[in-house]
């Protein structure tokens, strides 16, 4: 078995806390990505796993055994690092046989595992090349085909793809995706590309200074988000974000943004919402997928009102509009045939049925 588990693991730099006491069970077989912002702990959470530093607390375990003691060497886990680390020297295949060749496998067994590794990740024709002849997409696929052969308990990957152009990235996504399906290690993942955490991971962490702030399945924290902070981060163009009040008119619970613009909120959203108090500070979260053109959307659950947008982005199968609305900029997602325009009133609707509701004190979604 190879679970990986982490309890109440913390680590200090002197006096600065980079990792706060997090606990984290990861089960076999599972791809796990570690993402938030940059110095949210999240490589140094990865780096301890490896062994590469050192913890100040808590327990590290891989398959049941406690590491925190164990040399890298004897974790039996591979890493592929963001800048691949291969020898210039050596050819495809002797970068991704050396681990093998320091442990005195047989010459046969490398054999077979860097062949089949080299056509699990299509390199095979690559196999005599040296580095300098690669594209960095090539290098990349040599460092997981290194990780690969040593069939280790668990994959760690940092950053992998931030050298790549967007093109390649995207690629190799959809690359270290199918390598999983077909290995299916336990891998820990860590990018600060919330992009690459939704496609390729099974579960997300979401960390911020040094506290997991969430850990649940994509989709759940796309549309479930614990809090503001989560909200903004998962998604892009990220969550817009409103100041709000609640109140009541008529029995029914509405929120009121701004002077002019009061949206009646669903009756099977407003049980959650009535106990509470009036006068907590609030924020309407809403992504711009649920801030759309009033015209291609007139369902009941649509809530129409007038803007006018100062920026238009024509992405071809969609169109984002950013417009100001109680003091704030907001994007909305509208159907590209609508010719919008920069500066000319726009009629947009919003979905309530999406909405979150945000302490502004607490970050928490309501």
């Amino acid at each position: 078995m190879a679970e990986v588990t982490l309890r109440k693991v913390v680590k200090r730099y002197d006096d600065v806390e980079a990792v706060r006491g997090i606990d984290l069970d990861i089960p076999d077989h599972e791809f796990v990505v570690l993402v938030g912002p940059s110095g949210c702990g999240k490589s140094t959470t990865l780096r301890m796993i490896a062994g590469l530093e050192d913890i100040s607390g808590g327990e590290i375990m891989i398959g049941g055994d406690v590491v925190n003691d164990v040399p890298p060497k004897d974790r039996d886990i591979a890493m592929v690092f963001q800048n691949y680390a291969l020898y210039p020297h050596m050819t495809v295949a002797e970068n991704m046989s050396f681990g093998l060749r320091l442990k005195h496998y047989p010459k046969a067994e490398i054999k077979q595992r860097v062949t089949e590794a080299a056509r699990m990740l299509d390199i095979t024709d690559l196999i005599d090349r040296k580095p300098k002849q690669l594209s960095g997409g090539q290098r990349q696929r040599v460092a997981m085909g290194r990780a690969i052969v040593r069939n280790p308990k668990v994959f760690l990957f940092d950053e992998p793809l931030s050298n790549l152009d967007a093109k390649l990235r995207v690629q190799m996504r959809i690359e270290i995706k199918k390598v999983h399906q077909k290995v299916r290690t336990t891998t820990v993942y860590v990018t600060h590309d919330q992009v690459e955490a939704m496609t390729l991971a099974d579960r997300v962490v979401v960390m911020n200074h040094g506290r997991i702030e969430q850990i649940g399945p994509p989709n759940e924290l796309y549309h479930r988000p614990a809090t503001k902070f989560v909200a903004g981060f998962i998604g892009s163009p990220a969550m817009n974000f409103i100041p709000c009040q609640l109140e009541e008119s008529g029995g029914l619970l509405q929120v009121r943004v701004g002077d002019t613009l009061a949206l009646p909120i669903p009756p099977e959203r407003a049980a959650r919402y009535r106990a509470i108090p009036r006068d907590t500070k609030l924020l309407l979260g809403l992504r711009p997928e649920h801030l759309v053109d009033a015209q291609s959307n007139t369902g009941a659950a649509f809530q129409p009102f007038d803007a006018t947008p100062d920026v238009i982005e024509p992405m071809g199968m969609e169109t984002f509009v950013y417009f100001p609305l109680a003091g704030v900029q907001l994007c909305g997602r509208i159907n590209p045939a609508i010719a919008a325009r920069a500066g000319v009133p726009l009629r947009l609707a919003v979905d309530l049925n999406h909405m979150h509701l945000i302490n502004e004190a607490t970050g928490q979604v309501l």
